[in-house]
C-alpha cells in the first residue's frame, strides 16, 4: 500500500460517538461533550470525529429544561460506534430500563469504550460494566451509587479515564474530559486551539475536584459544623484562631474538634488549611498575581511557609504549578491555510454507515476563518 493510500484510509476512518439520551438527560453536559468534537474538526479541516445521537426508539427524548432532542438513531439500527456516551440527567434512576441495559451490556461486547456523563453512570453501573472502575458522576448522585453499586471505585474527580471507561460529573465538566481525549489522540496544539475558540481560560485535569456542597455531606445534622466551615471559608486571607472560632459558633475548642474528626476526619487546623491551599491553588492557575500575592491572600505569614505546606499538599512547589499551567495554556495562532484536499477527502461518509452530523457541521464550517488551521501530523 503507498503512503498516499495509506493516508486517505486514516483520514476515512475518524472516531465514531455514539451518545445514548435518556429521559431528563442534562442539555448542557451533551453540548459539552458534543463542541469539543465539532471544534476539532473545524480546526483541524477535516472529519477527526462523528457522532450520533440515540434512543431506545428513536423518538424524542425530553431534556431535563423540557426541550426535546430528536435523536439520529434507534439502538436497534445498526451503526459502528467507536465509544458510546451515556447522557444522563434528573430521576436518572427511573429513566434506566432494561433495554437501555441489555444494549449497553451488547456494546461491552463489541468492546466498545463505554462513558457517562452527569448521572449516566448509574446506567452502566447498573448494567454491571463499572464494577472495578474508578468513576465520577455528578456529586448528587454519588451517595445514591455508593450504596447501591459497592464494587464502583467513585471519585470525587471532575471526570475520570479509567481503561476503557470515561465518566464525569455534570455541567461542563464532559468539556474537560473531551478535551482531554482529544488532546491524547491529536496532541495539545488541538485542544489549545479549541479552548481559545471557546473563551475557555483554563481545561482542567483528571485531578480536579467536584466542589461538593459540605451540606450535602452532613446534611442538616451538624449546624455548628457547618457554621464553623462558612466562617472559615469566609476568612481565608485574615484566618481566626480556633478558639475565635469555637466562641462564634457558641462551642467548646474541645467540642469543635470532635466535630471536625467525626464527621470530617480530620482536625479544624487541617481542614482550614485544605481551604486556603484549594484557594491559593485556583489563584495560581487562574490569575497572574505572584506566588507572593497569593501566599498574603490566602493567609500564609511568608512565602517560605506557604511553599513548603503547598509542596505538602499538592506535591510540587506553587512555582511548579505556575510553570506547569503556563506550559499547558499556550497560545495557538489561527492563521494556518485551509487544509488541503487530500485532508478534504475525509468528507466522505462511510459506506453503509448512516449520516453523521458531523459531516454537516464541517461542511458549513468550511467558510470559517478557523477552518484547517491546526495542521495534524496523522
Amino acid at each position: 500500500m503507498t503512503a498516499v493510500h495509506e493516508e486517505l484510509n486514516n483520514l476515512a476512518a475518524p472516531q465514531t460517538l455514539g451518545f445514548l439520551l435518556l429521559d431528563n438527560f442534562t442539555l448542557i453536559s451533551l453540548a459539552s461533550a458534543i463542541g469539543p468534537l465539532r471544534m476539532a474538526n473545524q480546526l483541524a479541516g477535516r472529519k477527526l470525529y462523528r457522532w450520533h445521537t440515540l434512543s431506545l426508539d428513536g423518538a424524542p427524548v425530553h431534556a431535563s429544561d423540557g426541550l426535546h432532542v430528536t435523536p439520529d438513531l434507534a439502538t436497534s439500527m445498526p451503526a459502528t460506534l467507536d465509544t458510546v456516551i451515556v447522557c444522563g440527567g434528573v430521576a436518572h434512576q427511573r429513566s434506566v430500563r432494561p433495554g437501555h441495559i441489555s444494549w449497553l451490556q451488547s456494546q461491552a461486547r463489541r468492546s466498545r469504550r463505554l462513558g457517562a456523563v452527569c448521572t449516566g453512570s448509574w446506567a452502566l453501573a447498573q448494567a454491571g460494566l463499572l464494577d472495578g472502575y474508578e468513576v465520577s458522576t455528578h456529586w448528587e448522585c454519588l451517595l445514591a451509587m455508593q450504596e447501591a453499586f459497592p464494587k464502583v471505585a467513585l471519585t470525587h474527580r471532575l471526570f475520570s479515564i479509567d481503561r476503557d471507561r470515561v465518566t464525569s460529573s455534570g455541567g461542563t465538566a464532559p468539556l474537560d474530559m473531551m478535551l482531554t481525549l482529544i488532546s491524547r489522540d491529536h496532541g495539545h496544539e488541538l485542544t489549545a486551539a479549541i479552548s481559545e475558540m471557546f473563551v475557555y481560560e483554563r481545561m482542567r485535569g483528571e485531578q480536579d475536584q467536584q466542589r461538593i456542597p459540605l451540606k450535602h455531606v452532613l446534611g442538616t445534622t451538624q449546624p455548628k459544623l457547618l457554621e464553623a466551615v462558612a466562617l472559615m471559608e469566609a476568612n481565608l486571607e485574615e484566618p481566626i484562631s480556633l478558639d475565635e472560632l469555637a466562641s462564634y459558633v457558641q462551642v467548646s475548642r474541645r467540642q469543635l474538634e470532635r466535630l471536625f474528626q467525626s464527621n470530617l476526619s480530620c482536625t479544624p487546623s487541617r481542614y482550614y488549611l485544605r481551604l486556603r491551599l484549594t484557594r491559593a491553588r485556583q489563584l495560581l492557575k487562574q490569575t497572574s498575581m505572584s506566588i507572593i500575592e497569593v501566599a498574603m491572600v490566602c493567609g500564609f505569614v511568608s512565602t517560605p511557609h506557604f511553599s513548603k505546606c503547598y509542596r505538602e499538599y499538592f506535591g510540587m512547589p506553587p512555582r511548579n504549578e505556575r510553570l506547569r499551567h503556563s506550559q499547558g495554556c499556550g497560545a495557538v495562532r489561527a492563521d494556518e491555510k485551509v487544509a488541503s484536499m487530500l485532508k478534504n477527502s475525509a468528507f466522505t461518509p462511510l459506506m453503509n454507515e448512516p449520516v453523521s452530523a458531523a459531516t454537516d457541521a464541517l461542511s458549513q464550517a468550511q467558510g470559517e476563518p478557523t477552518y484547517g488551521s491546526v495542521r495534524l501530523d496523522s
